[in-house]
């Protein structure tokens, strides 16, 4: 039987090689979405209460998103103590917003999948 990526004429449509690695962790993936609605940035509390991590597993994601340029953090004083701002990079804007097209491509191939399914309400089953 043929893949359907064969019968496209379309070698490794599903490879979806646009899926970031440092993105697609769920974390991250969290992260940067937070920013993105938060153009000016939101100060490490903020960002804590949004994503419901925990303060050294947010420093970390954000370690790994500052070093892959994604993220900018700044400490300030604000309120009379030190705060960390995070912001998002333009070039981790359009890293993040070039991974959710990839990311729509998959959810349309599996609608796509599911409306050719000649039996949807066919059950799965996994032999042993």
């Amino acid at each position: 039987m043929r893949s359907r990526s064969a019968k496209s004429g379309k070698p490794h449509r599903f490879s979806y090689s646009g899926l970031d690695r440092v993105i697609h962790e769920r974390a991250r993936l969290g992260i940067l979405a937070s920013l993105l609605a938060h153009p000016k940035g939101l100060v490490f509390g903020e960002l804590l209460a949004l994503c419901g991590l925990t303060d050294g597993n947010l420093s970390r994601h954000l370690q790994v998103l500052q070093d892959a340029r994604l993220v900018t953090l700044s400490r300030d004083i604000g309120g009379g103590r030190p705060q960390t701002l995070c912001r998002i990079t333009s070039s981790g804007r359009r890293r993040f917003l070039d991974y959710l097209s990839v990311l729509e491509r998959v959810l349309l191939d599996a609608a796509d999948a599911l409306e050719g399914d000649s039996a949807p309400d066919a059950q799965v089953s996994v032999r042993s």
